[in-house]
């Protein structure tokens, strides 16, 4: 097992990741973290900002009482925050806050207005900072996540297809198209490390088709690499049924099935990742208390396909499964921008 202890080189790469972040010399920095947090990597953003001349201050909140009937994983929509006004206040008028919850503030409900005060806010994954340390952001990730970005705005339809049997098709008319690549720069905006992600926010019944996840593929709510092929039938944004033998599919079916919440079938976001850094194998090397698996949603060439909560339909749920798929090929408008796997063009 990882140890976690203060090392020298962990605060000169989390002070290498904020100064990315344009964190100035006595500005007032916001630490969001829970009860439960990953206290080495508070400790570190507190260190690393002082180490840049910053003034760094704590919102530490008691993990909130368990209300989902099942363990809640990798969500992205923590509820830590219950609308306490005074802590969303602290947030939405601070300039930066770096976001160290357990699930993280990607999805939660407070988040628009924490971005309308003008804070810029970065999560941090919630990984041992050996993986953080391996997955520092760098200048080319940034264009190659951008030029992504532009092409998923300007399509008007997405297609994914494999050899395994996927063929889904995305309208991405309302669309909400986004990336990362690991850090934040402007007031109102959300960023997360680490990054390397190109996806969209479809809107509401804009997703159909057949989405297989083959051997190797990962479901990252349970930390588990399939050992057997499973189908999504995915109708109007719903999936509306999980075929395949075995206990990978028995898993799924029972966690979908243990919300009792219609969302927590439809589609949250679909993408691609961009990191060619992060790798499908890290996951073998990991206890899953130290990994947190934000390094399978971006490596290089994976199409991920998550349900859950999804703002621009009008869903949201703490239900929620993030599934990297390799060897898919994706198409914007009929060009294929990730082919069997392998980003193309400028992307690569």
């Amino acid at each position: 097992m990882l140890q976690e202890r203060i090392e020298g080189k962990w605060i000169d790469c989390f002070a290498r990741v904020f100064a990315r972040c344009k964190v100035e010399p006595d500005e007032v920095v916001a630490i969001l973290s829970e009860s439960q947090s990953r206290p080495i990597n508070v400790q570190l953003a507190e260190l690393a900002l002082h180490q840049l001349g910053a003034k760094p201050f704590h919102i530490v909140i008691p993990t909130p009482a368990q209300s989902a009937p099942v363990p809640v994983r990798s969500t992205g929509a923590s509820d830590v925050i219950q609308n306490i006004r005074p802590v969303v206040g602290a947030l939405a008028s601070t300039t930066m806050v770096v976001d160290c919850t357990v699930e993280g503030l990607l999805h939660a409900p407070e988040l628009p207005e924490i971005l309308k005060g003008g804070a810029r806010v970065l999560m941090v994954s919630n990984e041992h900072p050996e993986a953080l340390e391996r997955l520092a952001p760098d200048d080319a990730l940034e264009g190659k996540v951008k030029i992504g970005m532009k092409m998923l705005r300007q399509a008007s339809a997405m297609r994914i297809t494999s050899a395994a049997g996927s063929n889904l098709s995305v309208d991405l008319s309302g669309a909400v198209a986004g990336g990362g690549w690991g850090w934040v720069t402007r007031p109102g905006i959300m960023s997360h490390w680490p990054g390397g992600l190109c996806l969209c926010f479809p809107a509401a019944g804009t997703v159909n088709g057949t989405l297989v996840l083959d051997r190797g593929d990962v479901n990252l709510t349970f930390k588990r690499y399939l050992d057997a092929p499973i189908s999504l039938v995915i109708e109007d944004d719903y999936v509306t049924a999980i075929e395949g033998d075995g206990v990978d599919a028995d898993l799924m079916r029972s966690y979908f099935a243990a919300w009792g919440d219609r969302d927590a079938y439809a589609t949250s976001h679909i993408g691609w990742g961009m990191n060619k850094g992060a790798r499908w194998d890290a996951m073998t090397m990991y206890d899953r208390k130290d990994f947190n698996g934000t390094e399978l949603r971006a490596f290089a060439g994976n199409v991920v396909y998550s349900t859950g909560a999804n703002e621009v339909a009008g869903r949201r749920t703490l239900g929620h499964f993030d599934l990297p798929i390799r060897n898919c090929t994706v198409e914007l408008d009929g060009q294929t921008v990730v082919n069997k796997g392998v980003l193309q063009g400028e992307l690569g």
